[in-house]
């Protein structure tokens, strides 16, 4: 397979194919974000893209997932989409199910009808990382996206019938919007509604823009607990239909999977016992904790 530089793929797609269509991130602006910075955006030529899925072929059925890689695969034409996804399904006809990263800009240059489309090709689930649902969070971090393009991207994909799993990040907002970043990503949700959150944990790497914010003062990393707190307010005031909500990113202090609403009180339960303890020894120790 040809891969450029280093792979990334979200944790529920450890055992997919990865097959990579372009190489890089087409916003790589985001301030947190180290995992494309050596990389300049392009789209992969189609011929060593039909390579690698004849690669796979001769290999067998290892795998029924496939994910479509570098950072926002979904940027590219719906025609150049199709071309790869009725290729999959010729040549590699176990995968049951394509995925891909999305944003607000690639699912908001698409129709429901284009969407619908890429889904009958066999596009079933699109991660998209919204961060927070605070629009001053996400000007401070350079998301290039907004709260209500977010919520339209969730339409947009209901309405094609294509899964949502959506990726937040506790602490992105900072000691001094960590309050409003909480309450506003649980309202986001809310109105969104996905089948799918992931909750993350912000890391500070070295090398991002994240880091000059940091020295300048203009962004300060809360304190653990702090953002266990951000965890509470989000699990406690989103309202959701029917979420697998799952904090088992290794960022985190906290692993957890439940299911939302079915089992809030819980999470809450577990939530205070930790935060009325506020013992570090209750949290993931942090030799532990990776990107």
């Amino acid at each position: 397979m040809d891969y450029v530089g280093r792979i990334f793929r979200p944790p529920s797609e450890a055992h997919s194919l990865l097959l990579q269509v372009t190489v890089g991130c087409s916003h790589n602006k985001c301030v947190y974000c180290d995992m494309y910075l050596d990389k300049r955006f392009t789209p992969k030529p189609w011929e060593t893209v039909l390579a690698d899925i004849l690669e796979a072929k001769d290999a067998g059925p290892v795998t029924r997932k496939l994910f479509l890689c570098d950072g926002d695969a979904l940027i590219l034409s719906t025609r150049r989409l199709m071309q790869i996804l009725e290729a999959i399904a010729e040549h590699l006809p176990w995968i049951d199910r394509v995925a891909t990263y999305g944003d607000t800009r690639s699912v908001g240059k698409k129709s429901i009808e284009e969407l619908t489309e890429l889904r009958q090709a066999g596009l079933g689930i699109v991660y998209h990382g919204v961060e927070s649902g605070d629009d001053e969070v996400l000007e401070l971090i350079q998301k290039g996206g907004t709260r209500a393009q977010c919520i339209e991207t969730a339409q947009k994909l209901r309405a094609a019938d294509i899964a949502h799993s959506v990726i937040i990040l506790l602490g992105i907002g900072g000691t001094r919007l960590s309050e409003q970043h909480a309450k506003n990503t649980a309202s986001v949700l809310t109105e969104m509604d996905p089948p799918y959150v992931g909750a993350l944990t912000t890391t500070v790497v070295p090398g991002t823009p994240l880091v000059e914010l940091r020295k300048t003062g203009t962004y300060e990393m809360p304190a653990k607990f702090r953002m266990l707190e951000e965890l509470r307010t989000i699990v406690k005031d989103s309202e959701l239909t029917n979420c697998r909500f799952s904090t088992n990113h290794a960022s985190n202090y906290l692993p957890m999977r439940s299911v939302l609403p079915r089992d809030k009180d819980e999470v809450l339960q577990v939530l205070d016992r930790v935060l009325e303890a506020r013992d570090p020894r209750m949290l993931k120790p942090e030799a532990m904790r990776g990107l």
